[in-house]
């Protein structure tokens, strides 16, 4: 059972509420990452029957909720929030989807760096590979043992990928705490609990893999014996159930990630390689993987595949995994999600100690705003954020020196461009030094009863009334109220609490001020996205560039704009977008905004960048980063 704590309960009242459940032969267990105070009563004990009236007579216990299901500690009645399973600079189960590659096996020092720096150019963030091989035969390779550890423990220090490697006995405990960063149980282990309470005691990262037959129950339970031992780092992996058909190595249960995602707090990845065995559908699994929910993928990646000394036949060519992970990168948005190619680097690069001040993040609206959300995505949660009530802002507080980065949005697949950011990236002296595409998905959010006819009054900002119109043209009775963000729509309607009120936000808005979905998905059209860029007074982040903004004006005569639109031509540089502005002040004439597919930056496109400038009037560098759609070397 799990008992809600009194908000004004005293440390003192707290540790009596623990001594008591002690005393009746149970274990006390504080639920982190919720905003109320919980304590979950664990364990098995033949000395005392739990009654929860007993508890509710307790000073200091607000509710006593009791949780039916076999499994406690992972299921979504003790936490209801999602865990997140922070591996070093890596979290699994936020906004970002998180990918771990390798080979099935550490063969060799020379193959295995050769794959791990192949992996991590091209975007995954964790590294797998086996050292100790539980296989069917035991005259197949068994794998390295220890010398392959050490080899993974070079991988991780040349590349900073963290290890992930599947452990086969308790006796290898030391090891893994020597050299693993996230320890793997595999299928054939998932049910050896000796082996689980071990994990469960070495407070490692956990991996836990689906047994080759296991309900999803006894999965769950698995788990259960991990977190019972004090260790609650679990991430659960789907990789196939053994059926009766044989055209696949296992039948991939994609069902089992929304299933799962339901019943436990746990973050879940899926591993299509183990699924399937065989290349060729890996892809196709790892993208539906994705789309179902998942967490992660986990794909096996070797330079030479037909020569690799165990599961050759599944694990993809370099080419192929430079794919996927272009792939991966259009569908994740489409479920709230984002695969950075850049984790690895922004991560290493934000945790770094030598900053001038701490670094900040600023947003306009509300926690629960899209802009809060696309920090999230860029940055990560470990990142401090503010939120500031307005643009102007966001814009002040990065030139002053009150915040490293702002977020801010310039462009909606929708409704255009968001032309008060793109005046204040022509006033402010800034530079964008990144961006991301968000997918935007509006809900009909009101208080817990309120049904279509019984709303008045519709708050949310201006733009999205325009990019919801289909919807609102079938209630034109409703009164439309402009916010200047969605998540302070849904912090008015929440104050009113009144059914004649509604907003339309993001879901993560109506789950920060509890309200209730009533529709989900009324934008116009489903392919709605918001571009956010980076805002910040230096570059702070090194590496591969191949976008540039810049404004330019040109001379009021004929063929001056043409001029400059050669010079692109001639260089062939893909001009992606071109928009005017009018110049504030002067009737009539107008500055022209830019994006190319090129980093104009570099000492290689100085020609090009002076060539501009002598055949414009004005010209402005807003600056050049990594557009996320491309993968490169």
């Amino acid at each position: 059972m799990i008992l809600v704590i009194n908000k004004q309960a005293s440390e003192d009242t707290i540790n009596e509420i623990k001594r008591l459940i002690r005393d009746k032969g149970y274990t006390p267990r504080e639920i982190h990452g919720t905003d109320e105070r919980l304590i979950g009563v664990v364990g098995y004990s033949d000395k005392d029957r739990l009654d929860p009236a007993y508890f509710e007579t307790i000073s200091g216990v607000s509710k006593v909720i009791p949780v039916s299901k076999p499994y406690k500690l992972v299921s979504r009645d003790f936490h209801p929030d999602p865990s997140r399973i922070k591996i070093g600079d890596v979290v699994i189960g936020g906004d970002r989807l998180v990918v771990i590659a390798g080979p099935c096996s550490v063969e060799d020092r020379k193959t295995t760096l050769e794959i791990a720096r192949l992996v991590r150019r091209h975007g995954a963030v964790l590294f797998r590979g086996g050292a100790f091989k539980p296989r069917t035969s035991p005259y197949s390779f068994q794998g390295l043992g220890e010398e392959g550890l050490k080899i993974l423990a070079e991988v991780r220090e040349e590349t900073g990928l963290r290890i992930v490697s599947e452990i086969t006995s308790p006796a290898q405990a030391d090891l893994m705490m020597k050299y693993v960063d996230v320890v793997q149980i595999g299928a054939r282990n998932m049910q050896n609990f000796e082996l689980l309470r071990c994990v469960g005691r070495m407070g490692k990262p956990v991996l836990l893999k689906r047994g080759l037959a296991a309900t999803i129950e006894e999965w769950l339970m698995a788990a259960e014996y991990i977190l019972s031992e004090g260790n609650d780092q679990v991430i659960l992996c789907e990789r196939g159930i053994r059926t009766f058909e044989h055209y696949t190595r296992n039948t991939l249960d994609l069902t089992a990630v929304p299933v799962v995602k339901k019943l436990t707090h746990l973050p879940v990845i899926v591993d299509p390689s183990h699924a399937t065995g065989l290349r060729e559908k890996v892809l196709p699994m790892a993208r539906a993987a994705i789309a179902a929910g998942a967490d992660g993928i986990m794909v096996e990646v070797h330079i030479e595949p037909d020569r690799a000394l165990s599961d050759g036949a599944q694990s993809l060519y370099p080419e192929q995994f430079e794919r996927l992970m272009r792939d991966l990168h259009v569908i994740s948005p489409v479920v709230g999600k984002q695969l950075d190619f850049d984790y690895l680097p922004k991560a290493r690069y934000l945790a770094r100690k030598d900053h001038a001040v701490e670094p900040i993040v600023v947003y306009s609206g509300d926690p629960g705003s899209f802009s809060h959300k696309a920090a999230l995505q860029f940055f990560g949660e470990t990142v401090p954020m503010k939120n500031l009530s307005s643009f102007r802002e966001v814009f002040s507080a990065v030139v002053e020196g009150r915040a490293t980065w702002g977020v801010v949005p310039l462009e909606n697949s929708l409704t255009g461009s968001i032309h008060v950011n793109y005046d204040l990236l022509m006033e402010y002296d800034l530079n964008i030094v990144g961006e991301l595409t968000l997918r935007i998905v509006h809900n009909l959010i009101g208080i817990e009863g309120t049904t279509l006819d019984k709303i008045r009054t519709l708050y949310s900002h201006p733009q999205v009334f325009e990019q919801c119109k289909e919807f609102l043209d079938k209630h034109p009775h409703w009164d439309l109220v402009a916010c200047k963000d969605t998540a302070t729509a849904v912090k008015r309607v929440a104050e009113k609490n009144d059914y004649s009120y509604a907003a339309i936000a993001s879901a993560e808005a109506a789950k920060i001020f509890n309200m209730t979905i009533i529709k989900e998905g009324i934008e116009t059209h489903p392919r709605n996205f918001t571009r956010f860029v980076i805002i910040a007074r230096e570059k702070a982040f090194e590496g591969y560039r191949d976008k540039s903004s810049l404004i330019f004006s040109v001379s009021n005569r004929p063929g001056a704009l043409y001029e400059v639109l050669k010079i692109f031509a001639e260089n062939g540089i893909n001009l992606v977008k071109l928009e005017s502005r009018p110049i504030h002040g002067r009737p009539w004439e107008y500055l022209f905004y830019a994006d190319v597919e090129i980093d104009l930056g570099s000492q290689e496109h100085y020609p090009v960048v002076e060539e501009i400038k002598a055949s414009t009037e004005f010209f402005k560098f807003l600056g050049s980063y990594r557009k996320g759609m491309q993968v490169t070397d």
